[in-house]
């Protein structure tokens, strides 16, 4: 007879059963009187734009649960999306967890892998542990963009990472009515068009809710974890028209007078200090009153368009509230509600229609106006002016990536009836996004591991805030926290804070450091740095000290261009032309599985048949509605059509109509140079067609989806409806690409003398 060791095995293991004694584990009791966990992540949310922090758009459910909660009017988050969402999940500081800018960015340095280490666990992985269902819907942003595409690898998109199911997207963005949807780890299409009432944040609430019903239905005494992560309101700001012209009119008073009445909306509220002052405009942005009628008359659509996103969120919120109510968790549930960084600029001082992403496009006023009855619907992809931005920072400077308080300063709910009691107060202790993880794990009676999966972590570098639950008027338990976001850099100790705002591509001995006693200085008004050398001196030591100590360095300051020059300069371009095959698909292939083909010479090689001559559809695409480009056949015509942006439209159509049978159609753009191209359309070796095309310096650059065979969701041409699938047999496509100098052309055409 032999015993297993008694930590796994405490029977008897004999030669028979007769001879045996059976052992089983004493069931697990997860729930302990554990509270289930639902953290709620708005998008791009500024410090005001709720109605319970001074707003006047509608958000009943949210402030709702303010009013049965906390409020906190000095929390911080990282600046920007992915750094937030690493702090949130991990409870360490982004450069800690490795995340110190967006995540489809690798710097080539530890800080910045654009993933989370594996030595810093997120808190799905931890409460796993402890017997919790765990479920994550809606914005990912934490897998690299090279990691993005159909075969991964997997084990850093949520699943990898501690979540059992996930529905969402895993980018940074994406459209409201044509999302890039997985489930788990695949791509799956959306369940209705957009004609058929689809609306991202509605499909997410519906998931979240399944999620949590099939939950409870199959373990009703297991606690959950939902992280519900949604994409608003971030741009493209979409909703339907009914949320938007419920504000028609609202804003024509403008910016000003609208940024005016919130600061009082929050003084009378009192989530801001009695004695806050309104600091002036940004640098940048007009008074409303300078602006043309036109322009009034198009940037308030934009901000109408804007509400109507945030106010359509909130029904949905209250709908998964209101479920949560009916299944009897709502009390027993806390809740933490905030934003991943303050209110976002990126559209700048005009807004934008088309495109929300500023890769050097530039939409024509003219252009925009035209639009404006399309702003918010599924045939833009519109972002509101910079003053905008400005009113949603009410009463802050700056916004999204600056340190200063209008990019850090956000909202925070807490709703949990169980610990709670001092409903629809205010706190103001300060504290930060790592300080959600410790105070989960406070509540819950769970130390953080000190290993999890066999991997050494790193502490826990937050402070739990759930003292703050019970009196309010206790002082705050964090004194120190750095910040550091593109070369940006602020540090707050104990009632004070220094901050340099730093251009982009200049030394950073050039950058002006601020100081404010900000526990007496809300709004970062009176810059102390002239009269307080000494505590400025201090200050910036101390960042220095937290840099090296949570591994910030080494600082980079270099704007968006230069890294990616900087990226490329270090990737070795082929002596030779680089040929790629694909094969038709019914899934759509994340945008970093698409071919490069920016200011190159290329060819698209497609061997295909058709019985008829009728039989036409998409050869391949990539992009959307907003840009893209895309080979197809219609009217027994082959036709490439490139889209920049709504700029710059580029139509090539063949002047002979194709047999029909096994042929190989073959298109071929030579780079010119001056960001143009010639397109040279073949059957076999014989012309078909000719033409130019411009704005070649981001052809292939879009960031909708990459399909063969198709163009599902938002067609990329308005030549054809979605998904215009190829009624004929593609064999498959074959991509040939030229290094930046190098004659594809002569390339192709000896290739084919040797086939």
């Amino acid at each position: 007879m032999s015993a297993w060791k008694e930590e796994t095995f405490q029977g008897v293991i004999g030669r028979t059963v007769e001879e045996s004694v059976p052992w089983w584990p004493k069931p697990d009791k997860p729930s302990e009187g554990r509270p289930n966990i639902v953290i709620i992540l708005l998008d791009d949310l500024g410090f005001a734009h709720l109605g319970c922090y001074g707003s006047d758009i509608h958000t009943p459910h949210m402030d709702a649960l303010a009013a049965g909660g906390l409020r906190y009017n000095n929390f911080h988050t990282t600046a920007i999306c992915s750094p937030t969402r690493a702090s949130l999940l991990t409870g360490r500081n982004p450069h800690s967890a490795g995340v110190s800018f967006v995540s489809e960015y690798d710097s080539g340095f530890p800080h910045s892998r654009g993933k989370v280490r594996k030595d810093t666990a997120l808190i799905s992985e931890i409460l796993l542990e402890h017997g919790y269902s765990t479920y994550a819907v809606g914005k990912w942003h934490l897998t690299p963009g090279k990691e993005q595409s159909n075969v991964g690898p997997f084990d850093n998109w949520p699943l990898g990472r501690g979540f059992e199911h996930y529905y969402g997207f895993l980018s940074g963005a994406t459209s409201q009515w044509y999302p890039d949807l997985v489930e788990d780890n695949r791509r799956v299409p959306q369940p209705k068009t957009p004609e058929e009432g689809y609306h991202l944040t509605e499909d997410l609430t519906d998931k979240a809710i399944e999620y949590i019903r099939d939950h409870h239905s199959a373990a009703p005494d297991k606690p959950f974890f939902c992280y519900l992560a949604y994409g608003a309101t971030h741009a493209p700001h979409h909703a339907p028209k009914e949320f938007i012209d419920k504000y028609k009119g609202k804003y024509d008073k403008g910016w000003d007078c609208t940024r005016e009445e919130w600061f009082a909306r929050q003084q009378a509220l009192g989530i801001i200090p009695a004695d806050a002052k309104l600091p002036p405009r940004n640098p940048g942005v007009k008074a409303w009153d300078e602006l043309s009628a036109d322009e009034q008359r198009l940037y308030a659509r934009m901000q109408e368009a804007f509400a109507g996103f945030l106010e359509h969120t909130d029904y949905h919120i209250g709908r998964f509230i209101d479920f949560l109510k009916t299944i009897g968790q709502l009390d027993n549930t806390l809740i933490l509600l905030l934003s991943d960084n303050g209110a976002c600029a990126m559209g700048g001082k005009e807004g934008t229609v088309n495109s929300w992403n500023g890769l050097g496009t530039q939409e024509s006023f003219e252009s925009k106006l035209k639009r404006i009855d399309e702003i918010g619907s599924p045939l833009a992809n519109n972002h509101y002016p910079a003053g905008w931005a400005q009113v949603g920072n009410t009463p802050l400077k700056w916004y999204k990536s600056f340190v200063h308080a209008g990019g850090v300063k956000d909202p925070l709910i807490i709703h949990y009836p169980e610990k709670i009691k001092d409903a629809g107060a205010i706190r103001s202790q300060y504290h930060h996004v790592i300080d959600i993880v410790p105070t989960i794990l406070e509540l819950l009676h769970i130390e953080a591991p000190s290993v999890l999966k066999g991997v050494p972590q790193k502490p826990i570098e937050g402070v739990s805030l759930a003292y703050t639950f019970d009196d309010g008027s206790l002082p705050t338990r964090k004194e120190i926290q750095y910040y550091e976001m593109v070369g940006n850099r602020a540090i707050y100790y104990k009632g004070w804070k220094a901050v340099a705002a730093h251009k982009p591509d200049t030394p950073f001995e050039e950058d002006s450091w601020e100081l404010y006693r900000v526990d007496e200085d809300y709004s970062e008004m009176n810059d102390l740095a002239g009269q307080k050398p000494e505590i400025l001196r201090d200050l910036i030591d101390r960042w220095w000290v937290e840099a090296g100590k949570y591994g910030v360095l080494p600082l980079d300051g270099r704007s968006l261009a230069g890294k990616i020059r900087a990226r490329k300069s270090v990737i070795t371009q082929p002596a030779g032309p680089v040929r790629r095959k694909y094969y038709p698909s019914p899934s759509r292939f994340h945008a970093s599985v698409a071919p490069d083909l920016r200011n190159k010479s290329f060819e698209i090689r497609v061997p295909l048949s058709r019985h008829t001559s009728e039989e036409e559809g998409v050869l391949i695409s990539q992009g959307d509605g907003s840009g893209g480009y895309v080979l197809y056949i219609q009217n027994n015509r082959l036709v490439f059509y490139y889209n920049y942006s709504g700029i710059g439209k580029y139509t090539v159509i063949s002047d002979q109509e194709l047999p029909a049978g096994s042929i190989v159609l073959r298109l071929l753009m030579l780079n010119t140079g001056d960001n143009e191209g010639t397109v040279k359309m073949f059957i076999e070796n014989r012309q078909i067609g000719e033409g130019t095309v411009g704005h070649t310096g981001f052809l292939g650059f879009a960031g909708g989806a990459f399909q063969i065979g198709r163009d599902d969701q938002s067609a990329v041409s308005p030549a054809y409806a979605a998904p215009f699938a190829f009624t004929g047999t593609i064999d498959h496509v074959a991509i040939t690409l030229g290094a930046y100098d190098f004659d594809v052309e002569a390339a192709v055409i000896r290739e084919l003398a040797t086939e």
